[in-house]
């Protein structure tokens, strides 16, 4: 739990202790996916420029904000989605095809529960941290199969069926990749993870887990669907996938969800492989110096470049075949996965890297 003293001893004049507690976690919670919906937004520009740079072209300039050219778009995204008419199919089941894109993005947010952002910031340091986190990952493919199949269409149900079969093949390398991960740090708690990369970058998990850290990362970018792996929207082939018959803001539920998927990967891949919060001066400068201290800082700095290699692979690889992803999710990832996976027992058993204290 967040400690913020200052506020909660001003809520609890207001209101009775026993409420002052919950109101503040409500409040801190309330801010965070604001913090969160509003990095997404950004991201989405963002996306546009780098891409734009990579293509040697300028992307977004024509929304202004702050002098800024192209920095408005996001919101101007916002406001056509918003007075966009949401149609919903005469044969699509009402209630599944509206309740599809909460499934899609609830779990997206539910997941920010137990990721800690820095020491003391976290909204639940539970020690089945790393269960929660496949758990949710795993209730994102809901949505996408009600979404087509509720639709009662040929190309969203067919979209449907492809992302699911893809997510299922890389969560199982994923899962894989997350065990290496719990064979190092020896806890389920995500903060306990973090802990025990402590000792500067070389005692980071990214040295000793690499191939563990490439998998993980390319799972991720099968589980948002994002491009050389967005075969379940594949323009050409099914007309936009699952959510071919969704508009306004029940389409940008979906969007949502994708990006903040994406920073969420992101974040996932610093915490498990990159030392999360801690600092890389670690180790190499005074414990009392200002670089040397864990902090939000780091963990969000080290966030932006797994989040712009989303982008920078976006930009690099074309489309894989159907075929070719489920090669390399279950021909390639997977036994990669189980042979580190024996390889970390080797290190385990000669007291090697994180297993050296043991």
């Amino acid at each position: 739990m967040w400690q913020w003293a200052p506020i909660r001893d001003w809520l609890s004049q207001l209101i009775t202790g026993y409420w002052a507690n919950p109101l503040l976690t409500a409040v801190q919670v309330l801010i965070t996916m604001i913090c969160i919906i509003l990095v997404m937004a950004f991201y989405t520009l963002a996306e546009r420029k780098v891409i734009g740079w990579i293509q040697s072209r300028r992307g977004p300039n024509r929304v202004d904000l702050l002098g800024i050219p192209g920095a408005a778009q996001p919101f101007a995204d916002v406001f056509k989605l918003i007075f966009k008419e949401i149609i919903v199919p005469t044969d699509a089941n009402q209630f599944l095809f509206r309740l599809a894109p909460f499934l899609a993005l609830i779990p997206a947010l539910a997941l920010w529960a137990v990721i800690p952002f820095s020491p003391e910031h976290v909204f639940a340091n539970v020690d089945a941290g790393l269960l929660y986190l496949l758990a949710m990952t795993s209730m994102g493919v809901y949505g996408i199969i009600l979404a087509g199949w509720a639709a009662n269409s040929k190309y969203a149900f067919l979209g449907a069926m492809r992302s699911a079969a893809q997510i299922v093949a890389y969560e199982i390398a994923m899962g894989f990749a997350l065990v290496g991960v719990l064979m190092a740090a020896r806890s389920l708690n995500i903060g306990e993870i973090v802990r025990s990369q402590s000792g500067g970058p070389l005692s980071w998990y990214w040295f000793w887990l690499m191939p563990l850290m490439f998998v993980y990362f390319i799972a991720g970018l099968a589980e948002t669907n994002r491009a050389p792996f967005d075969v379940a929207e594949g323009e050409s082939e099914i007309v936009a996938g699952f959510h071919v018959d969704y508009s306004g803001m029940a389409f940008a539920l979906f969007f949502i969800a994708e990006y903040v998927n994406m920073i969420t990967v992101s974040a996932l891949t610093v915490i498990f492989f990159l030392g999360g919060w801690l600092s890389p001066f670690q180790g190499y400068l005074p414990d009392d110096n200002l670089l040397a201290q864990p902090g939000f800082f780091w963990f969000g700095l080290k966030t932006l470049l797994p989040m712009f290699t989303f982008l920078w692979v976006r930009a690099t690889f074309p489309r894989y075949r159907y075929d070719q992803i489920m090669r390399l999710g279950w021909k390639a990832l997977i036994p990669v996965t189980l042979v580190w996976l024996l390889a970390e027992g080797l290190m385990a058993w000669f007291k090697v890297g994180p297993w050296k204290h043991l």
